[in-house]
């Protein structure tokens, strides 16, 4: 499988810009982790572009109909277990168990959260964001309501992590490919 048949697949099921805006966030947000950890870049990207492919069609199945849309591109089997084990505990019973599944755990929320509080920042970028804003953001529940605050810590938990060293390190991932996906927004 290559990102070109991933893009067209994440294509043919999400037609919302938000939705895959949100993909191509968490594949970057899983390449900027792997990179740093040493592991496959490509495949932990293609993990991020995929995690929600049955989400915008199929969302009462959100995760148990991914493994047959999967199947269109004869994803790995690895593959499909950290797409599903994404969203455990809230529509999904496979638990994330490789440091790669415990990221997107961690992140997706996560990513959710940083997006909407950078498009309240002047600049509508997390160029400029700092932890201590994200945090101000994260402690008040009617912001960006959508993103459990549980999960994230959970997913921090599960890592291992302050919960300030997950915003951190995911706020410099998201800065580092934002003009990227800008770019690629404009050809989808």
């Amino acid at each position: 499988m290559n990102r070109e048949d991933a893009i067209n697949l994440l294509k043919k099921y999400n037609q919302e810009e938000f939705h895959i805006r949100h993909a191509l966030t968490v594949e970057n947000v899983m390449k900027y982790f792997a990179r740093k950890n040493g592991y496959d870049e490509e495949f932990w990207g293609l993990v991020g572009l995929l995690h929600d492919i049955d989400f915008e069609k199929y969302p009462e199945e959100h995760c148990k109909k991914a493994p047959e849309l999967l199947q269109e591109i004869n994803a790995e089997p690895e593959m499909v277990h950290a797409i599903c084990s994404h969203a455990y505990g809230i529509c999904s019973d496979v638990k994330p168990e490789h440091e790669m599944e415990k990221i997107l755990f961690a992140t997706d929320e996560l990513t959710g959260l940083i997006w909407a509080a950078a498009k309240m920042r002047p600049s509508h970028s997390t160029k400029d964001m700092e932890v201590s804003s994200l945090k101000k953001k994260f402690k008040d529940k009617k912001f960006a309501a959508g993103c459990s605050r549980d999960t994230i810590r959970e997913g921090a938990e599960k890592l291992g992590w302050e919960i300030d060293k997950l915003f951190e390190e995911t706020i410099l991932a998201m800065r580092e490919s934002e003009d990227k996906i800008e770019e690629e927004m404009k050809t989808i």
